[in-house]
């Protein structure tokens, strides 16, 4: 009776041992698998970043702050206008201004 390989399942891939000979052990196809993977470090020189009072801050982080910055203000302006009670869930609103000011805030300034 000949022993039946052991593979061992992971995401419907089945890996096998080395020694009982397994596809995916050859180095041809770790190469091949792997090949496709190298095109996406060419994205990671570094990730900008600022240069705030001697510190290096991620330029994400400023973006976000600009944006807090804006909900707030635009939360002082709803309520002085009275506008703040008239809207249905202000968490949301306030959520989304603060989400569009940072992407403005990342379009104009980083690109």
């Amino acid at each position: 009776m000949t022993p039946k390989p052991m593979t061992l399942t992971v995401m419907d891939i089945a890996i096998s041992s080395p020694e009982r000979a397994g596809a995916l052990y050859r180095p041809a196809a770790r190469w091949w698998c792997a090949a496709p993977m190298f095109g996406l470090l060419g994205g990671c020189d570094g990730a900008p970043s600022r240069n705030i009072l001697g510190s290096y801050f991620p330029s994400w982080m400023v973006c976000a702050l600009a944006g807090l910055a804006l909900a707030l203000a635009a939360r002082a302006i709803f309520k002085a206008l009275g506008i703040l009670e008239e809207l249905p869930v202000p968490l949301v609103v306030m959520l989304a201004i603060g989400c569009a000011g940072t992407f403005a805030m990342w379009l104009i300034w980083l690109s």
